[in-house]
């Protein structure tokens, strides 16, 4: 398979599993969050379609298009691990919602992140949430969702935060 296609598949995937998860959500209130804005096409694509709703994003250093950059109250600038934790104090409200696409294509390197974020993103969201990642994420607390028809096991990973236990 061409980079080209492989690419065109990926990205179809993305958009395919990102309106999965926001229908998914369409129950709940709560803001989107965005970790990794690139060059700013998800966080385009989120604005669309999430009627509405508040995102915010996540970046080490933020270099998309200005259209498809945050305002600077919706922008957490630095290293996932920091910004995470500074989040759980500035978040007015827990989020619905989190896309991530934190793949560096350096396997070993986005296991260790995948690793170290998952629980701080947990703190971030509110029973019932649902994760888009790019990459696995293992956090007791979520349940895996099965991906949408004709989207392939380990493209994207899908979970959703269990309710809380009274």
């Amino acid at each position: 398979m061409s980079r080209l296609d492989s690419m065109i598949r990926r990205l179809t995937a993305q958009r395919v599993c990102i309106h999965y998860g926001l229908d998914l959500i369409s129950d709940l209130n709560g803001p989107i969050l965005e970790l990794g804005l690139g060059n700013g096409r998800t966080y385009d694509h989120l604005r669309e379609n999430s009627k509405g709703r508040e995102i915010f994003v996540f970046e080490r250093s933020p270099a998309a298009h200005p259209s498809c950059t945050p305002d600077p109250q919706f922008l957490f600038e630095g290293d996932f691990r920091e910004t995470l934790k500074r989040a759980a104090s500035d978040l007015k409200s827990l989020a619905a919602f989190a896309h991530c696409d934190i793949g560096s294509g350096v396997p070993a390197n986005d296991q260790v992140l995948a690793g170290a974020i998952g629980y701080l993103l947990d703190d971030l969201l509110i029973p019932g949430a649902v994760v888009l990642s790019d990459q696995a994420l293992h956090v007791e607390q979520w349940e895996a969702i099965d991906l949408p028809n004709g989207i392939s096991e380990g493209r994207y990973f899908l979970y959703r935060k269990s309710e809380e236990r009274g």
